[in-house]
């Protein structure tokens, strides 16, 4: 009898461990964004990159206050190895979304290779990003670096 309960007890809880809440549509699509966004940034792609970013995106990076001709100079323009791959893989933990304004907090994980080189970098960013003609776009993104390998 006692076997049988703790069975029942295991399966119940081993529902509740991989019961999980499903992001609804617009959740979906903000989190869409920031792929989008990072996608450009691998693709060393500023149109596509402007595209997914408000005129007046503020970005803070490593204690300092970027634009978006400062993420393009930095990111796109000086980049210039001919040998250059990105793969970016995305953990959200939050995401909040009304009819205009949206939150998303990740962890990003993406594995650079570069020169010969290949490294490993780990951030947790949160971005805030508005609707613009019925498209979310990057606001305001702020990155800390958790670890470089």
């Amino acid at each position: 009898m006692k076997k049988i309960i703790l069975i029942l007890i295991a399966i119940v809880l081993t529902g509740q461990l991989y019961a999980q809440r499903r992001s609804t549509a617009n959740q979906q699509a903000v989190q869409q964004t920031v792929v989008k966004f990072f996608d450009a940034l691998s693709n060393r792609d500023s149109v596509s990159l402007k595209a997914c970013s408000t005129a007046d995106i503020t970005l803070y990076e490593y204690g300092q206050v970027w634009n978006i001709d400062t993420l393009i100079l930095k990111a796109i323009t000086l980049n210039q190895s001919a040998v250059f791959k990105r793969t970016n893989s995305f953990e959200f933990i939050n995401t909040t979304a009304d009819k205009t304004v949206a939150w998303v907090s990740y962890r990003l994980q993406s594995v650079i290779f570069k020169d010969g080189k290949q490294s490993t970098v780990q951030w947790l960013e949160t971005v805030a990003l508005v609707r613009e003609r019925k498209q979310w776009k990057v606001k305001h993104l702020h990155s800390t670096l958790i670890k470089r390998s």
